[in-house]
């Protein structure tokens, strides 16, 4: 009978020993999945924040692509615009429809600058004597100025959109 209780006890143990494996099996098992499912909720977590941010810089680039599309309008808008009045000046005095003059420093400053008193008082302007431009020099004068306003416009340009960058 001893080695029958003796059995039975290694019997018992030798169950306590495996209920007892597999209740840690079940623990471990338990705390790997727990750790599993906080780490599934974090990488979702971390990938909504990403995806949230992905949607406010591409809203943030959809803004300023508007925004220089519209100054990009606004310039080249400008820049017709000045074409054509510059097209509408060369036009004009291409047609003797108008005259560019300029005043005379010395007869300005009360001198008559070496011309005859007759060529002095020619026209109905009151006031300082001017003289007309060659009209070849005034195209030529026409030119630079529209030459001028197209930088200028660049210019403005150019500053709105790095404007529109900084922002």
């Amino acid at each position: 009978m001893s080695r029958l209780r003796i059995a039975a006890l290694a019997l018992l143990v030798l169950a306590t020993c495996a209920l007892t494996w597999q209740v840690q099996e079940w623990r471990h098992d338990r705390q790997v999945a727990l750790r599993e499912e906080a780490y599934a909720r974090e990488r979702q977590r971390l990938a909504e924040i990403a995806t949230t941010q992905l949607q406010d810089e591409r809203q943030q680039r959809l803004a300023l692509e508007q925004r220089l599309q519209a100054v990009d309008q606004t310039h080249y808008q400008e820049l017709i615009d000045a074409q054509q009045t510059q097209a509408r000046l060369r036009d004009r005095l291409a047609t003797s429809d108008l005259r560019l003059s300029v005043l005379l420093a010395n007869l300005a400053a009360g001198g008559d600058g070496g011309l005859p008193a007759g060529a002095r008082a020619g026209g109905v302007v009151h006031g300082t004597a001017r003289v007309q431009l060659d009209p070849a020099h005034a195209q030529r004068i026409i030119g630079i100025t529209g030459d001028g306003d197209q930088g200028l416009i660049a210019l403005r340009a150019c500053q709105a959109y790095v404007r529109g960058i900084a922002r």
